[in-house]
């Protein structure tokens, strides 16, 4: 007996499982293809070359989407003394230090993203077994621990709406690359720059093919396989 529903079967048909989609015509179908009863976010996953337990083989990094992700993203700032007003006037939703850092070891976690001035960072280390399974812990590589005077430009990059990517356990990256209301250029503009960003994060010892596949769906319906060279061209 088949573990999905009877909607995402009658989806699955609009696939052809021989066929390497264009990204226009895999957005179109995710299009299509989409069921649920609220807007779905669309999702890229990408099965890597590479050797996931291997350090220097890490695919890691962040993306400025073009067009964002379609949603208010809730900015947490940790930082002292006069930083905290320059951070509040720069439109941050959450601005503190121990506080902050009190209300997330009792369970809070109402915020998108975290940024951190590197004064605050020996006081947001305590926090990464919670801020890390959630992909929230600050970190200088994607821009998320920055001068106190560079907080103004940190705000409006995340504002804007990023995508952070990284290598799981088993070899894959799985990342948002809009809401399905978006018009179809702007969500193939939005899969560009992130297959730009992955490519250029390529590390140096990776032989062989880095990305071996590629699959475009909405949260809750099927992929379609992306053919590779005309999405990245």
């Amino acid at each position: 007996m088949s573990q999905h529903g009877k909607k995402y079967r009658e989806a699955s048909k609009l696939i052809d499982r021989a066929k390497s989609y264009s990204s226009a015509e895999a957005i179109e179908l995710a299009k299509k293809a989409a069921y649920a009863g609220f807007e779905e976010t669309v999702e890229l996953h990408l099965r890597m070359g590479v050797n996931p337990r291997s350090a220097d083989q890490q695919v890691r990094g962040v993306v400025t989407l073009p067009h964002g992700l379609g949603k208010k993203v809730r900015v947490l700032v940790f930082t002292q003394g006069e930083a905290v007003k320059l951070a509040h006037e720069a439109g941050a939703d959450y601005v503190g230090a121990d506080e902050i850092a009190q209300q997330i070891e009792g369970g809070w976690l109402d915020f998108d993203v975290a940024l951190a001035t590197p004064d605050m960072m020996p006081r947001v280390a305590k926090l990464g077994k919670i801020l890390g399974r959630r992909g929230l812990m600050p970190n200088p590589k994607s821009n998320t621990v920055v001068a106190p005077q560079d907080l103004p430009w940190a705000i409006a990059e995340v504002r804007k709406g990023r995508a952070e990517f990284r290598l799981d356990r088993t070899g894959i990256i799985h990342l948002p690359i809009g809401k399905l209301g978006f018009e179809e250029d702007k969500l193939a503009e939005n899969l560009a720059a992130v297959i730009e960003a992955i490519v250029k994060a390529k590390p140096s010892g990776v032989k062989g093919q880095y990305i071996k596949s590629a699959f475009l769906s909405s949260s809750m319906g099927p992929g379609f396989r992306l053919d590779m060279a005309a999405a990245a061209g």
